[in-house]
């Protein structure tokens, strides 16, 4: 994390070491929820290994897998930790994983004693949002076969590592889909 925070070229040696201090390792065993829906996420995590999944269940309570967590990602329940009001969503460990976990406090009492974790949060917030913005684009614009491509552009070597029916939600399609998806694109 602390040369993920070097990267940001905001902050100080002093800053980050002092920032650093604040947060915990923690593991998750595959299988494991870093947040659980209906609680209030008071923590925010630096993925250090393994990979996450993000999902929500559907009015029919099927899964719906919407985000996946690679190392170096910043891991929460964002709208739950702004506004402190229960989660709908569920973040789950896909293996096991290592995580640096920060109390929310931490955070807010960086942000209220210095700028530059201001800034680094609008940052935060700023990424997410184009983010979220360019996952629904692709969900509306593109079909499958593109959906699958970007994500294969982006993530190849973690792909064989997430289960094909959580890759299929992610796209919006059946796992039957995604298999047609697959050998097209092997050829």
């Amino acid at each position: 994390m602390k040369e993920y925070l070097k990267a940001v070229r905001i902050f100080t040696p002093s800053e980050i070491d002092c920032f650093l201090s604040l947060g915990h390792q923690t593991v998750l065993k595959k299988g494991e929820n870093f947040i659980t829906e209906g609680e209030i996420a008071n923590k925010f995590a630096f993925v250090k290994s393994g990979l996450l999944r993000t999902f929500y269940y559907a009015s029919n309570s099927d899964e719906v897998t919407y985000c996946f967590s690679f190392p170096n990602d910043l891991i929460s329940g964002y709208s739950s930790l702004i506004t402190q009001e229960k989660t709908q969503e569920n973040i789950q460990a896909l293996t096991d994983c290592e995580l640096i976990e920060f109390p929310k406090h931490a955070l807010d009492g960086q942000v209220e004693s210095n700028k530059n974790w201001l800034l680094f949060t609008k940052q935060i917030a700023e990424e997410q949002y184009v983010k979220l913005e360019k996952r629904i684009f692709l969900l509306q614009k593109e079909d499958a076969l593109t959906r699958y491509k970007e994500l294969l552009k982006n993530h190849p070597e973690y792909l064989q590592e997430i289960p094909l029916g959580y890759i299929a939600s992610y796209l919006g399609i059946s796992q039957r889909h995604l298999s047609r998806l697959r050998k097209q694109i092997s050829f």
